[in-house]
């Protein structure tokens, strides 16, 4: 990847957890990249993580947020932009959870206060944060905005549960406040499908590790990294991708638009013949 991509640029990265994490990469990668960022993430993750390592190999601060809080974004914002010297050039989402899903409900047998949570926490989060970048004119013109969703926002899978529902919100957030974001001051809003990926909330999942085999079986290219995912999102908060806005992009290394593969069919056929 060219040097210096990020020059310049300031921003704000959510969710890095640890080394595992989409975030944690995204932040290793906009550092090699020139750009100046805070890390956040809700005070609870952060007590659960290694946060404090990357702040430190990125040279950078973290400012404990709870993006469900209104009020702890506005704080976020201001102590962010105190720490950067300005405005912001990028905002990365890496921000999902499902009570439901960690405790093991079936979809036919839901808390629906914890839905409500799994909305609030992994979808209604990514308005917030947005409608108050946009209250607060925090973001400067051509900024780009990156949401991490997951392909079951459009298509059925069972262990994914309501943060099917969640993903599917964010995506909606993303077109709608991009229409209104560009209108604005070109501001750019975009959603990422990543292929599953072996980060501490993924692998949580119920039958997460026969589904990522399954994955890699049905991609032409294997499942994408964490690691090739925040390269990825580089280039979406760089100049390169200045027209790119409302989509949800597909990293998947092809999953999302492949039938059926010949390792898929022998993998079925060898375990028929057992």
């Amino acid at each position: 990847m060219p040097e210096n991509l990020l020059k310049g640029k300031k921003g704000i990265i959510t969710g890095a957890l640890d080394e595992n994490s989409i975030a944690w990469q995204t932040a290793l990668k906009a550092k090699e990249q020139g750009a100046k960022f805070v890390l956040t993430n809700a005070p609870i993750a952060m007590r659960m993580g290694a946060i404090q390592e990357l702040a430190d190999i990125c040279e950078t601060i973290i400012i404990p947020a709870d993006a469900t809080s209104v009020e702890d974004i506005e704080k976020l914002y201001d102590e962010a932009k105190e720490y950067l010297g300005g405005n912001f050039d990028f905002l990365l989402h890496s921000i999902g959870m499902s009570p439901n899903v960690r405790k093991g409900r079936s979809y036919g047998d839901l808390n629906y206060e914890w839905v409500q949570k799994s909305y609030d926490v992994s979808a209604t989060s990514f308005h917030k944060m947005l409608q108050v970048a946009e209250k607060k004119d925090i973001l400067n013109e051509w900024a780009s905005v990156v949401g991490l969703s997951y392909i079951a926002a459009e298509r059925s899978f069972p262990f994914y549960s309501d943060m099917s529902e969640a993903k599917a919100i964010l995506e909606s957030i993303a077109r709608n406040y991009g229409l209104r974001y560009g209108k604005l001051k070109n501001v750019r809003v975009n959603t990422i499908s990543q292929s599953p990926t072996k980060t501490t909330a993924g692998s949580g999942i119920g039958g997460f590790d026969d589904f990522f085999d399954f994955a890699a079986l049905a991609s032409p290219l294997g499942n994408a990294s964490a690691e090739a995912c925040g390269e990825y999102i580089i280039t979406l908060f760089s100049d390169f991708t200045r027209m790119v806005t409302m989509q949800n992009l597909f990293h998947d290394g092809g999953y999302s638009t492949t039938g059926i593969t010949q390792d898929l069919i022998d993998a079925y056929v060898a375990s028929k013949n057992k």
